[in-house]
């Protein structure tokens, strides 16, 4: 991973707009900058550490780019922890491109992916939980995981599990006294108490990895998929879910083939709203395989919303779905109540009018149960309430219409699956101890269970991690 150097990227989006920015960081930044400046006033003396100067950017012969603001920034105070210019110019393409190949003309090297993020936390700046919230502040799809994100980037899992290592590191350092003096008449780690201890700690990462679960549709989007038999309505639903035409929709049988996925947010919650072939029988090999992949989604889906025409109710193919879903639950262990049955085409099944109430029943098949007529707008509110509600819920929510306070700690996927193999790691230490083997033996378990929290904070995680990690950050950051 390149340290050495100075580097340069854009750190605004692609596109036009008011502002750009070129950012320079490491030991030539500041002398960059000054081969690339031109101050306005005559009076200028140098740069000021973080102060904006007004003037013009000139390229490698002296021509000049964009009038600007300029401001030169001392390490190790900086993000990266090394001296950082940065140059404001006009935000439309060719003339940052132009700053940009100025820049690297006056010898900076252009950055890689998540480069600056990088040496941030090479610098020691902040632990790798922190460096991984910054792309996730970037990514956050809503403010429930936006709070997520900032919890992490001020640093509160990685005292979370510093506090667990640290804990850990406390036992280890009196296995050893255990090991070391035997005859000491020193009372030292009695079998329960340190179980008890070990359990301590694998409490706190089950609490963690309870709260990586609930802040997953917060950070990556839920997954609600629209399932039903052909033409029940699911392409209506899907448009009146979003606001705008986005499926297409006829009545021929069979019109949606492949699937359809769509962002959208329901009172904040975002989704994957996704619309499905219709469930049938059918001789047509496309269709079929459209079939398939509806019932490889609904396995997946946080939520499936199982769409019937109200006036025919449920037939074979919806009643074949419902066990599918249960069946599929609870062999993973998830909950059953993962369906909510939607009554689409209700002014259909009232004779044509709209007006009229349709008698809604509180649940089918044990499935709680709204009423909607997609195409004319009715219950669509309703139905959005009652599938973020469901869906929180399932997650572990207390509170179906709460959303991530800051401050709130969860985990993203990596930092998930390292904190799974100390768990295990913890509860294998415990049979041991409680089988009765040395401590010198169990030693081993609880060496390797603080490996693995020091890699959640990257002190110990191997190198083609981090280069996985940083390599999906946006350029400039």
């Amino acid at each position: 991973m390149r340290q050495e150097g100075s580097i340069v990227a854009i750190a605004t989006p692609p596109g036009h707009g008011g502002v750009g920015i070129v950012r320079v960081s490491g030991p030539e930044s500041h002398a960059i900058l000054g081969r690339l400046f031109l101050p306005a006033s005559p009076r200028f003396a140098g740069f000021r550490p973080w102060t904006l100067h007004r003037g013009r950017v000139c390229d490698a012969t002296g021509a000049p780019l964009d009038d600007v603001l300029a401001v030169a920034m001392p390490g190790p105070r900086t993000f990266t922890g090394e001296d950082v210019a940065e140059i404001h110019c006009h935000g439309g393409p060719a003339v940052l491109a132009a700053v940009l190949e100025a820049a690297c003309a006056c010898g900076a090297q252009l950055a890689g992916r998540g480069e600056f993020t990088r040496r941030a936390f090479l610098n020691g700046r902040m632990d790798l939980t922190q460096a991984e919230a910054v792309a996730e502040m970037i990514a956050a799809p809503a403010q429930g995981g936006l709070r997520l994100a900032q919890a992490r980037l001020q640093g509160l899992l990685g005292v979370r599990v510093a506090e667990l290592r640290a804990r850990l590191l406390d036992l280890r350092a009196q296995v050893c006294v255990a090991v070391d003096f035997p005859e000491d008449e020193v009372d030292c780690l009695a079998p329960e108490a340190f179980v008890a201890e070990c359990d301590g700690v694998a409490a706190g990462v089950r609490g963690l990895l309870s709260a990586q679960q609930r802040g997953r549709c917060w950070q990556e989007g839920a997954l609600l998929v629209l399932a039903g038999h052909v033409n029940a309505g699911k392409s209506s639903l899907m448009n009146a879910l979003l606001g705008r035409r986005r499926a297409i929709v006829t009545d021929m049988p069979g019109t949606t083939r492949d699937f359809i996925e769509e962002p959208v947010q329901l009172a904040g919650l975002p989704v994957r709203l996704v619309d499905t072939a219709g469930l049938r029988d059918t001789g047509d090999i496309v269709e079929q395989e459209g079939v398939r992949i509806s019932r490889d989604l609904v396995a997946q889906a946080d939520l499936v919303l199982l769409v019937v025409d109200a006036a025919a109710g449920l037939g074979h193919a919806e009643r074949e779905l419902l066990r599918q879903v249960r069946d599929q639950h609870a062999h993973v262990g998830k909950p059953t109540g993962r369906v909510l049955v939607v009554l689409n085409k209700t002014d259909l099944a009232n004779g044509g009018e709209s007006g009229a109430a349709f008698p809604c029943p509180r649940e089918v098949e044990g499935c709680p149960c709204v009423a909607v007529s997609a195409l004319r707008g009715q219950g669509v509110d309703e139905l959005a309430a009652a599938a973020r509600a469901m869906v929180l819920i399932g997650l572990g929510e207390s509170d179906a219409g709460g959303e991530p306070e800051s401050g709130d700690l969860a985990p993203n996927l990596r930092q998930a699956q390292a904190l799974r193999r100390a768990l295990d790691e913890l509860d294998a230490l415990m049979a041991d101890v409680r089988a009765g083997v040395p401590y010198d033996l169990c030693s081993v378990r609880l060496d390797g269970a603080c490996a693995v929290l020091s890699e959640i904070t990257g002190e110990t995680t191997p190198a083609e991690v981090l280069e996985h990690i940083f390599s999906s950050f946006c350029i400039g950051k």
